[in-house]
């Protein structure tokens, strides 16, 4: 399956085996890590959540579109859900293509896009105050354009 959501610990390894294909010069595992500050403030954990048949969609036509822009071999997006502490994994994303730059550029183009179109809600803690939140765009490319 090119994406899926889930809420245990993303298995990397496995997700780079997946990606692998005969013909790729380039397997490019991306994750997004949970840092441990964000505004200016510390950060204690994450919790996300997501309608998540609509956020499988909303990745699922992301993932779509990258494949339309570049050559990808194999694709795949996971998504983690919960509570998420302080360098978890929360979102990978494995790209093979022949050619190194294709797939950068097509990662970077699905978390962007991903951070800009699909809304996750979450509530983040912090060594002063427990927020929740629609977590927006923040760093991401598409957001610029």
């Amino acid at each position: 399956m090119p994406c899926s959501i889930v809420r245990d610990e993303i298995d990397l390894e496995g997700l780079r085996r997946r990606a692998q294909d005969p013909q790729a010069g380039a397997v490019l595992v991306f994750c997004g890590d949970v840092r441990n500050h964000s505004q200016e403030q510390d950060v204690s954990f994450l919790e996300y959540e997501a309608h998540e048949r609509m956020a499988l969609k909303q990745i699922t036509k992301i993932i779509e579109q990258a494949q339309q822009k570049w050559e990808l071999h194999k694709v795949e997006v996971i998504h983690r859900l919960g509570k998420l502490t302080v360098t978890d994994c929360s979102i990978a994303i494995a790209v093979s293509t022949s050619h190194r730059n294709d797939a950068y550029e097509a990662s970077r183009y699905i978390i962007d896009t991903i951070k800009h179109s699909v809304p996750n809600f979450g509530k983040r803690k912090s060594t002063l105050l427990t927020e929740y939140k629609i977590w927006e765009s923040e760093g991401c490319e598409a957001s610029r354009s």
